[in-house]
């Protein structure tokens, strides 16, 4: 076990949404934002923001870590950027009414379809597919759940196309 493994988690968290440079087994090295450490494996995970790119993600294993040294604190800015790398691209929030009628359309969609629906749970937010599928708010394929991955699979590409069609 080297010294970055022995560490622990609340040192690893010193080290977050600042610029470093890793070096690590056979004199690689890397430099990126870190975006978190694998508590586990002591991996870190870092990301870059080539010039004219969205982005990317490095993944160094905790074991062929050597050596980490901060190159720059991150600031507000950076910190919010790095918070949006795992954020959900869609993640816009909708007002009860707005949930309720997507809701409503999708199941008006589904048994126009002759796909057996329903409404589950104490709000009947849920719906139910068959008995076997549940769909969450706000109703997309990312909300669709299922122990049949054979279901799941269908009815998500069947969500998507019809989300397609909005």
């Amino acid at each position: 076990m080297n010294d970055w493994q022995r560490k622990s988690p609340l040192d690893w968290e010193t080290y977050l949404n600042k610029l470093v440079k890793v070096v690590a087994v056979e004199k690689h090295e890397y430099e990126g934002w870190v975006l978190t450490v694998d508590p586990v494996s002591a991996t870190i995970v870092l990301a870059t923001f080539p010039e004219n790119e969205k982005g990317s993600i490095s993944f160094i294993m905790g074991h062929a870590v050597l050596e980490v040294e901060v190159l720059q604190e991150g600031d507000s800015d950076m910190k919010q950027r790095l918070a949006d790398i795992l954020a959900p691209e869609e993640s816009q929030t909708y007002s009860p009414e707005e949930l309720e009628k997507r809701k409503n359309a999708l199941k008006t969609w589904l048994e126009t379809n002759h796909i057996p629906v329903g409404e589950q749970g104490e709000l009947g937010r849920t719906l139910s597919v068959a008995g076997v599928l549940s769909i969450e708010p706000p109703y997309g394929p990312e909300q669709c759940s299922s122990t049949n991955e054979i279901i799941l699979s269908r009815v998500q590409g069947l969500l998507q196309g019809y989300l397609e069609q909005q």
